[in-house]
Order: C-alpha cells, then structure tokens, then sequence
C-alpha cells in the first residue's frame, strides 16, 4: 500500500472571508464593533444585576452567567480573526486551533444549558409561584450553574482528545474564521469515524435535550397563563419570559439557519458569513433584548449609569 503523507500539522488556515485587500479594514472595524457592543453590553447587564440588591433574584443570578458566558463566546473567537487581518494571515497554530476548539464548544455548550435552566426557572415562577423561592432557592441555582459547567467542559474536553489523535494531509483550510469542530475533522485524512459519532450523540443530548426542556416548559407556561382569568394577569405572566423567548428564539433560529444555509451554499464566504448569526450577532443583541424588553433591567441600567444607590431610592418612596 501506498503510504499517504499524512501529518500532525503546525498550522491551520482559516479561509473565511474575503481575500480582497480593500475590504479587510471594513470586515476589521465591523467586527471590532460587534465585538466591543458585545462585551460592554453584556458587562453592563452584569454590573447592572450586581449593583441593585432588587436584582439578586434567581432569573437575574442566570441572566448575569448568561451574558459572562456570551462575552466569552465572542471572545474565543473575533480577538484571533482581528489579529489575523492585522497581520495579514489567516495562520493559526495547531495548539491555538484546538484549545479554540475546545473553549468554543464549552460556552456554546453552556449558553445552550443556561437558555434550558432560565426556562425551568421561568416556569416554576409562573406554574408555581407559591413555592418559588422554596424551589428556586440559592443553593439549587449555583448547583445547575455547575452542573452546567462539568457537563460542557466534559463534552469539550472529549471533542478535542478526539481530535488530537487525527492525522491530517495536505490540505489545512478551514472555511470559517475560527476553528469549527466539523470542519477541523474534515480536513483529516484518518479515521474520522468515532468523532462523527460523538458529534451527533452529543447534539441529540446537549442540543435535543435543553431544547425539549425549554419546549416542556413553555408548553406548561402558555397552559397556566390561558388558565389566567384576567387580561392584565396574562400580560404581566407573558411579560416575565417574552425576554428568555426572544433568546431562545434567537439562538435556535440563528443556529439552525446556519447548517441549513451551510448545506445549500457550502462556500467557504457563505459558512462564514452565517455562523457570524449565532457566534457573533446573537450575543450582541442579548443586552439589547433583556433591557428593551425588561422594566427592572431598564431601572438598574438607569442607576448604574447615573450612579444611583437603588436603597437610597426606595427610602425615598
């Protein structure tokens, strides 16, 4: 048999946007911006819930892990691909490429994991709203934000072992702009097998079953608020999960667009520019809903702007 020249590589390329000179400082200070609107809108929500006593609520306590978990989403990714179109390369090393890898899928992971916790945290609170506090008290709150964690670091850590023991050939482009696990593998010239299977087995459970739950659950939502006999009651039950429904709404569309935009134009520009949907835009935009959509959000984001002490107000009523 012809042996194949296959190799633990140095270096990856990511191929994914345009190689036109003239628009590299375009693509640089869109995503800079998207970048920076990101991580202070999110900070903002943080400070905002942790500088308002009024806020320190079990949905406020999971809002504010959603949006540390978006900024560093966002961050594993656009600082690497902003380097690269300063330095004019699309290299990046074999070890950058898998511990990207790794932290990507982690926070996709928990992003993923908090949007189902923050649905069961909005159903006891409208299914069960005597028993709240006793179900949703501070002890069960930190266990799922851990839970959360050793699942995901679990399911990182086995996706990138894998791929540490794949061969590759020649060919090192990825078309994308960071190191996505699918396409990573299918640059390989080895076995790729029981990567595939832990990639579909693992999106059954981690992608089908937060998904399930967050559906179990507005499915007992929407029963108990028809159940409301006032109109006024029904608005202000909606109003407390139109914000996590607007997410959530977010997040799967922009996800499932992507692989559905991916397979019908599998260019390497057209990836790219549909995974910036849910890697990119989806955490800027997570701010804007929670605080546009949210009475208490906008009131904290009022006083931590202004530097209002929120106790001091309410001595004041």
């Amino acid at each position: 048999m012809e042996p194949r020249n296959e190799t633990q590589p140095s270096e990856f390329f990511l191929l994914g946007f345009s190689e036109d000179p003239e628009l590299q400082p375009l693509i640089f200070g869109l995503f800079l911006f998207m970048y920076l609107a990101t991580v202070a809108g999110n900070l903002l929500i943080i400070l905002a819930i942790l500088s308002d006593p009024h806020l320190h609520t079990p949905m406020y306590f999971f809002l504010s892990n959603l949006s540390l978990m978006d900024v560093c989403f966002t961050s594993t990714t656009i600082p690497k691909m902003l380097v690269n179109i300063q330095k004019q390369s699309k290299a990046i090393s074999y070890a950058g490429c898998v511990t990207q890898m790794f932290f990507f899928i982690l926070f996709a992971g928990l992003d993923d994991l908090l949007l189902a916790v923050m649905a069961y945290d909005r159903f006891v609170a409208i299914c069960h709203p005597l028993h709240y506090m006793v179900i949703m008290n501070p002890q069960l709150c930190v266990q799922l934000v851990l839970v959360s964690w050793v699942i995901n670091s679990l399911n990182a850590l086995s996706h990138s072992l894998l791929v540490l023991r794949l061969s590759f050939c020649t060919h090192l482009g990825i078309p994308q702009f960071f190191c996505e696990l699918s396409q990573v593998i299918h640059s390989a010239c080895s076995d790729t097998f029981p990567n595939d299977m832990l990639i579909f087995s693992t999106a059954v459970l981690l992608g089908g079953g937060p998904l399930a739950g967050i559906l179990y659950s507005y499915s007992k939502i929407l029963s108990s608020i028809r159940a409301i006999s006032s109109a006024q009651g029904k608005h202000k039950a909606f109003s407390t999960c139109a914000s996590h429904l607007s997410v959530v709404s977010l997040f799967y569309g922009t996800s499932i667009g992507v692989y559905l935009s991916a397979g019908a134009a599998p260019s390497s520009a057209s990836t790219a520019t549909a995974s910036v949907m849910y890697t990119v835009v989806t955490p800027m935009l997570n701010p804007f809903i929670y605080s546009l959509r949210n009475t208490d959000m906008k009131r904290a984001l009022k006083r931590l702007l202004v530097n209002e002490d929120p106790l001091e107000e309410q001595r004041f009523r």
